[in-house]
């Protein structure tokens, strides 16, 4: 007769621990976000002292090796093609700083600032309110800016395809492509660590059997923000981010679409923000020759959401 002590135990969870390929195997990582196709780190590149960003699509064990290797590749080269031609035309979006297709990972210019979902809330918290905003208050110029980025993506024939107030960057102070802001460093910024020569380099790898690994240091948790300090974090320039799901378009129905998925995530993350976005919609108009025709297709597709969105 079997008695509850015969039932087998359920084994535990087991949790997969990706190992990055070289040349990051040894490289000091901080997962900044995880979705279902990539991980993305920071980390340094090239120099101890350059921030950037590692983008990592990992082996999906449920895909057969040989089709897992093909996408990936594709849509690695496909993500990175449009932020070259994006550069190239003049779109803020971060550097393509390297790239191994084979062994799925990319790196990319590190955007000192924040989301504009991180930027309006810290705006809320430091007492703003999305009612009743004055015309010259910054928020309206945010808008603006981001009307006028979203416009010149699709005017060089590029739909975002995840267009979400959380990859809209909001960079502070002039950053380059090393990574470096110009003027005073801030808490957020990576302090440098001491800088080693090259046959400092040499050495180390020579005596050691494990590359050097540059630390970094701990991140500080920042202060509330003040008044002042959520009103400045709304100036600087629009960055567009995470490009995995771009196509490349001209047709008015892809773009609606794009604007549409911005206009549901405003909803979603700010709710009292809705007059604001008309600005956005207002000023994407005016950003280049078909932005008018493509609101007018935006109608439309709202019509469906809602019908949708009644019938589930």
């Amino acid at each position: 007769m079997a008695t509850a002590t015969d039932t087998p135990a359920t084994p535990p969870p087991q949790h997969t621990i990706h190992i990055l390929p070289a040349p990051f195997t040894h490289s000091p990582l901080t997962l900044l976000a995880q979705g279902a196709e990539a991980l993305v780190y920071r980390t340094v590149f090239l120099t101890p002292h350059t921030p950037c960003v590692l983008k990592y699509r990992p082996p999906k064990p449920y895909r057969h090796p040989i089709l897992d290797k093909r996408l990936t590749k594709a849509r690695l080269l496909a993500e990175a093609r449009v932020l070259v031609k994006c550069r190239k035309d003049g779109v803020t979006v971060p550097a393509v700083l390297g790239l191994d297709a084979e062994n799925g990972w990319m790196v990319l210019e590190w955007v000192e600032g924040g989301s504009v979902r991180g930027v309006l809330d810290g705006w809320v918290a430091g007492g703003g309110r999305f009612e009743g905003v004055e015309a010259g208050n910054g928020v309206w110029g945010l808008m603006r800016r981001i009307g006028r980025a979203v416009g010149r993506v699709h005017d060089i024939g590029v739909c975002h395809g995840d267009l979400t107030t959380s990859n809209l960057m909001v960079r502070t102070g002039a950053s380059a492509v090393r990574g470096e802001s110009e003027g005073p460093q801030t808490q957020t910024q990576m302090q440098r660590p001491k800088r080693l020569t090259p046959s400092a380099l040499r050495e180390a790898a020579m005596t050691s059997d494990a590359p050097p690994v540059f630390e970094l240091p701990p991140e500080e948790p920042p202060p509330p923000p003040s008044k002042a300090q959520s009103t400045s974090d709304l100036e600087g320039d629009i960055v567009l981010i995470d490009f995995g799901l771009a196509t490349q378009t001209v047709q008015d129905e892809d773009r609606a679409v794009d604007l549409y998925v911005l206009e549901r995530a405003f909803a979603a993350t700010h709710p009292g923000a809705e007059a604001l976005f008309q600005e956005v919609l207002r000023s994407y108009g005016e950003s280049y020759k078909g932005g008018r025709s493509v609101l007018r297709k935006l109608e439309d597709v709202r019509l469906r959401g809602r019908k949708r969105s009644m019938l589930g």
